[in-house]
């Protein structure tokens, strides 16, 4: 984590004061339990929480001496309670801890994750919607093919975040999950209530089986979900770029009073926040690696994941969140040139019209081989002469093509009103 790519929010869940916060909670949680039980004395909880506390720097520092982050954590508490102590992580192992924690903070990071995916919807729906109708060219392998809309592009992207949030959400549901089974998670020094109680407490579910950690197929599929979103990121950011080059400018970035683009040329705007967020994507697909290397752990554990995780959930979570944030402003203030679109549009002098004529010449009773020879036989024309002649004059200076259509018919291929009557479908469909 470093602050350019931070915002504060998420970036708090992963401050160690946090994190032992949340560690605290759970011990405490726990004793209430089993002094509920009779396996400790009453006054431990009541200890806990009224006198329950930890300095981050002790920690640290007696950590540096036991080599041991839970133990170092434990000393510092128990600096603080006094006597009860020594009933405070009865029958439990560091991994109860850690674990349900860490499941706690990738909770509270994913539901911050989802608000930051309703404000990309919300976006995304108000700039479709403006643009419903703005026409421009759709373009594969980067080449014109046929007209769309600008708010249809946008839907696109809509539909790909609407389906990204119910992949968060259900990321979220698989990673809250709580573990406290003892040392190899069999509950030979716990009763199975305790975990109940924190779980039920910390709004999680008991893990169905634990073996001390809890199994990292739940974390690798956490990653994965945040790598797919930072895709579809990259995806639209890929478009605006595009759109912006200088020989498109279909689309803009917005660029604020007194922003520079260049420290060599004064006339530049460049599309850095797009540029930016397809760099932070890599970051936080760089995550599902190492999260899918966890999984595979030495019988019921060992700590080759620690050291992954603890870079891997802040890092990932915390870019992504930044990168949610960007994009949602990119997407608010993005400057959309609708005659630019018109422009580009025909700029092939009509061959967007190719299919149009291909499946007229068809109906008219030509073969569809023939009728794609006929169709591509004018087209290149347009092509070879630079667009300086239009696709519509090729094709009535065509004998065979019009034995068989009229002027009047192909003034009505000619109609780019035929690529907006489904709209309606696929925006009901969308939003």
């Amino acid at each position: 984590m470093i602050p350019r790519y931070s915002r504060p929010e998420m970036s708090a869940i992963w401050e160690p004061e946090n994190k032992f916060n949340i560690w605290l909670e759970i011990e405490t949680l726990a004793s209430e339990k089993m002094a509920d039980l009779g396996l400790v004395p009453k006054s431990v909880p009541v200890s806990l929480r009224e006198k329950g506390g930890f300095e981050v720097d002790r920690i640290d520092e007696i950590e540096k001496e036991v080599k041991h982050d839970v133990i170092a954590f434990l000393t510092s508490v128990a600096e603080h309670v006094g006597e009860d102590s020594r009933y405070v992580h009865q029958g439990m192992t560091s991994s109860d801890v850690v674990d349900t924690a860490l499941a706690v903070q990738l909770k509270q990071a994913g539901e911050i994750l989802v608000a930051d995916l309703d404000g990309i919807l919300e976006a995304l729906k108000k700039k479709s919607l403006e643009h419903r109708n703005t026409l421009c060219i759709g373009r594969s392998h980067g080449i014109h093919a046929e007209p769309t809309t600008f708010g249809l592009k946008l839907a696109g992207h809509y539909a790909a975040f609407a389906r990204a949030k119910k992949r968060m959400e259900a990321a979220v549901k698989e990673i809250s999950v709580c573990a406290i089974s003892g040392a190899v998670g069999t509950y030979a020094t716990l009763d199975p209530s305790v975990e109940a109680y924190v779980a039920e407490k910390l709004n999680l579910r008991p893990e169905t089986v634990s073996t001390q950690v809890i199994p990292r197929d739940r974390h690798a599929m956490y990653f994965s979900t945040l790598a797919v979103i930072a895709s579809s990121i990259e995806n639209l950011s890929v478009e605006i770029r595009h759109l912006q080059r200088s020989e498109v400018r279909e689309a803009e970035e917005f660029f604020s009073k007194g922003q520079k683009g260049s420290s060599a040329m004064p006339h530049k705007r460049n599309p850095i926040l797009s540029e930016n967020l397809t760099g932070l994507a890599r970051v936080v697909r760089s995550s599902v690696t190492p999260a899918l290397e966890n999984v595979a752990l030495w019988h019921e554990r060992d700590i080759s994941h620690s050291s992954v995780e603890r870079m891997i959930a802040p890092d990932a979570t915390v870019t992504l969140d930044f990168a949610l944030g960007r994009l949602k402003g990119l997407i608010e203030n993005l400057l959309v040139y609708p005659d630019t679109m018109k422009n580009n549009l025909e700029k092939l002098g009509g061959l967007v019209f190719s299919q149009r004529t291909l499946l007229a010449l068809t109906q008219a009773g030509i073969s569809r081989e023939n009728a794609y020879r006929i169709v591509q036989r004018n087209a290149m024309k347009v092509w070879e002469c630079g667009a300086k002649t239009d696709f519509k004059t090729f094709l009535l200076e065509d004998s065979e093509v019009t034995e068989r259509l009229s002027k009047e018919d192909l003034d009505k291929i000619f109609d780019y009103n035929a690529y907006l009557k489904n709209l309606d479908l696929i925006f009901e469909r969308v939003f």
